[in-house]
């Protein structure tokens, strides 16, 4: 199951962050601002899959669904609109499109995040958690070695299609592995059946899940801003060719991402066992490590050194995927894990996804009257000292967990 669904996480963001290295291209070709890259990049897709993703959540959560069958779908609908992506014309079109993507992929993590919480012991469920996660990475890496060569070789167009089809067979794959074991009805389980808002509700009565859900909050906003305007300040600002920081930033960062997520879960596991706080000390002090570090490679003047640098920043950023993810899990009922799960997603998704790359961009276009094409520099520049927000929260939740982890039922 879960090598299933990690397959499944890596065609969800190699689709969702292939956008990023073709953004350069597109722009030229459409005419487009950074303020409309920074909306079609992050706000289009992320308003429509933060506010479907909550009664989609509320849906998996039902005993009586198939959470694989939802999953299958959810792939199969954001796969065919990422290759409709490649069949647009205008701005208005590939924001439609893009929003298509958003539709489905509300589908695919609160289900997946429910079956895993289930299906694997407390114990080992922030290594599950970062096991999946490592679709993030490796879906990005390959969404910009992919379409940085694509791009390139026939076109950004063409590499929407490309990357979009096979999802569609994946999905029957999807249908034939993953199978979602019996769950008890909430009446078997003393409990009255609750709407999307009263079990919302319930959750935002937390305020620890509500600290988890702004930590969570604030990493998103920080990696999908930074992802999307590094990748177009290596083709601005060092001359580099989209398939060149498709390989070297796509390549390398991914692979730092990765091992900064698994070594995140396992630091969660190993040290959390028997003091919960120890569960995300690994991402507070890995924030506040990747500050100056992000710095100095913004900075630098040889792009070689730059990429170098920067991998540190994105092993050390990645460490707090299992933890937060597992956190959660761990801090609801069983009956509310897609919808927990559903929340940390809108509020990664909204205020990450959705404002991190557009006010990145915003930010760019007013910076340039006076720093020109060197914008995106001076934005990464701050981008780079707010990590010091998560790694507070961060230090911040560590005596929380520790009283309230895995006391539900």
């Amino acid at each position: 199951m879960l090598w299933v669904l990690l397959v499944v996480y890596v065609f969800n963001f190699l689709d969702r962050q292939i956008v990023n290295i073709l953004a350069e291209p597109i722009r030229k070709d459409l005419g487009l601002s950074d303020t409309q890259i920074g909306l079609m990049t992050g706000l289009a897709f992320a308003l429509f899959y933060t506010f479907l993703g909550l009664p989609i959540a509320r849906y998996a959560d039902r005993p009586s669904t198939d959470r694989g069958r939802l999953i299958a779908l959810a792939l199969a609908v954001w796969s065919l609109m990422t290759a409709l992506c490649g069949l647009t014309t205008n701005f208005v079109q590939l924001l439609l499109a893009r929003i298509g993507v958003g539709v489905g992929e509300a589908g695919c993590t609160p289900a997946a995040h429910s079956l895993i919480a289930d299906r694997v012991p407390a114990e080992r469920r922030a290594s599950a958690m970062a096991f999946y996660a490592l679709g993030i990475p490796l879906g990005s890496l390959m969404g910009m070695v992919i379409g940085g060569y694509l791009a390139d070789w026939i076109g950004w167009r063409t590499a929407f299609l490309l990357v979009g089809t096979p999802g569609v067979l994946l999905a029957l794959v999807v249908l034939a592995l993953v199978r979602d074991p019996p769950r008890p009805s909430m009446a078997s389980q003393g409990h009255a059946p609750q709407g999307l808002w009263a079990a919302m509700k319930e959750l935002a009565g937390s305020s620890t899940f509500m600290l988890v859900l702004a930590a969570g909050s604030a990493c998103s906003f920080l990696s999908y801003g930074k992802t999307t305007w590094a990748t177009i300040f290596f083709q601005r600002s060092h001359g580099l060719s989209p398939s060149e920081v498709g390989f070297w930033f796509g390549l390398w960062g991914g692979i730092a991402a990765m091992c900064g997520t698994f070594l995140g879960g396992w630091l969660a596991d190993r040290f959390g066992k028997t003091d919960r706080r120890h569960v995300v000390t690994g991402p507070a002090i890995g924030m506040l490590v990747a500050v100056p570090i992000a710095f100095m490679a913004y900075q630098a003047s040889d792009w070689r050194v730059a990429m170098a640098l920067i991998m540190l920043p994105n092993a050390l950023n990645a460490l707090y995927y299992g933890p937060i993810f597992s956190s959660v899990q761990g801090l609801v009922a069983q009956r509310h894990r897609a919808v927990a799960s559903a929340m940390l997603l809108f509020g990664q998704n909204l205020i990450g996804l959705g404002l991190g790359p557009l006010f990145f961009g915003m930010l760019s276009d007013w910076l340039k009257p006076e720093f020109g094409a060197e914008s995106v520099r001076y934005v990464l520049y701050g981008a780079a000292f707010l990590g010091l927000v998560p790694a507070a929260l961060f230090w911040i939740l560590r005596p929380r967990l520790h009283a309230e982890l895995d006391r539900q039922t």
